[in-house]
């Protein structure tokens, strides 16, 4: 279960770095003297903003260092997260995050060849990951796709990884040819991918048909399919006590937030993965973007914004 390490981790902004043209890449060190905690590489945080959302910003620098490093898409249409990231979050400023949490787990295996494949902002929880597997010496490239002059931590790229980096221009090399470049990785490599939509599901399509383990995390929804259970249904709280009943055009979350229970969240689309709840009894129609199937067979775990039940009643650790 992929639970936060810490509630609430408060933050102080140390520098903040606006060099490339479409990302501020910020520095933060923890706000006293309890040190920041622990991540992993594929980590993210929760950003608490003083409007009261909540943004997910994949941890970008270096585990166990004592600052934590965000990369933030400067975007002309953002839901408001980003653009106040970039355009109001200055040096000095206090900042507070929820987490460190992973739903995107770097697996890293002896003699087991690794593809990491970003495209723009996406290219965040890849440098981690594939510094990983350097100082591992494993057998593993770096493709970064993106657009000219939009292509953030590049530099620091090239000097980490030299000839395992490879970039992809969209204005000079077009799209990355994924059957070619899949075309002689042995069945069981790993893949790991994030970016936007279009990019993950190409990879995933290339990569499933090279019959190569493929990892992601997605920042947009995946198209919802018609509910496994189309009828209302019981959701016991079984810490707060009470039942209550969700009708087919309403959420669990909702549902539970109407009655007074708190439940952190975020992105209402099954996304970030805030708002996850550990199930008790129940089967469950998952309908997020980031379990693996191995992890929704399990069905110990659902995110309440968009996933269902698949039968008459579920009891969620609420």
């Amino acid at each position: 279960m992929n639970r936060p390490l810490a509630s609430d981790v408060d933050v102080v902004v140390s520098r903040r770095d606006t060099s490339t043209e479409s990302v501020v890449v910020f520095e933060l060190t923890a706000r006293g003297d309890t040190p920041l905690p622990d991540w992993t590489p594929g980590a993210h945080v929760d950003v608490l903003q003083p409007s009261g959302l909540i943004r997910q910003y994949s941890l970008c620098g270096v585990p166990g260092s004592d600052t934590w490093r965000l990369g933030v898409l400067r975007e002309a249409e953002a839901r408001g997260g980003s653009k106040w990231m970039c355009d109001e979050l200055k040096e000095g400023q206090s900042l507070r995050l929820a987490g460190p949490r992973t739903h995107f787990h770097f697996e890293a295996e002896p003699d087991v060849a690794v593809f990491f494949l970003a495209a723009g902002i996406g290219v965040t929880p890849i440098i981690p990951m594939a510094a990983e597997a350097a100082a591992r010496h494993l057998d593993y490239q770096v493709h970064y796709s993106g657009h000219e002059g939009r292509m953030a931590f590049l530099p620091e790229l090239h000097a980490a990884h030299g000839e395992r980096l490879v970039t992809h221009v969209s204005e000079s090399d077009g799209r990355i040819d994924l059957d070619a470049l899949f075309s002689t990785a042995t069945p069981g490599s790993h893949v790991y991918c994030c970016g936007p939509a279009g990019f993950i599901d190409a990879v995933e399509a290339a990569a499933t048909a090279a019959r190569l383990d493929f990892h992601t995390e997605r920042f947009e929804a995946e198209t919802l399919t018609p509910p496994v259970w189309p009828e209302p249904f019981e959701v016991e709280l079984a810490m707060s006590g009470i039942t209550v009943t969700v009708p087919p055009d309403r959420s669990i979350l909702d549902v539970v937030e109407e009655e007074g229970v708190f439940v952190l969240s975020s992105c209402h689309e099954g996304t970030c993965g805030t708002c996850e709840t550990p199930v008790l009894e129940g089967e469950l129609d998952h309908r997020d973007s980031i379990l693996t199937p191995q992890e929704r067979a399990r069905g110990d775990v659902m995110f309440i914004c968009v996933s269902r039940a698949a039968c008459p009643r579920l009891v969620l650790d609420l």
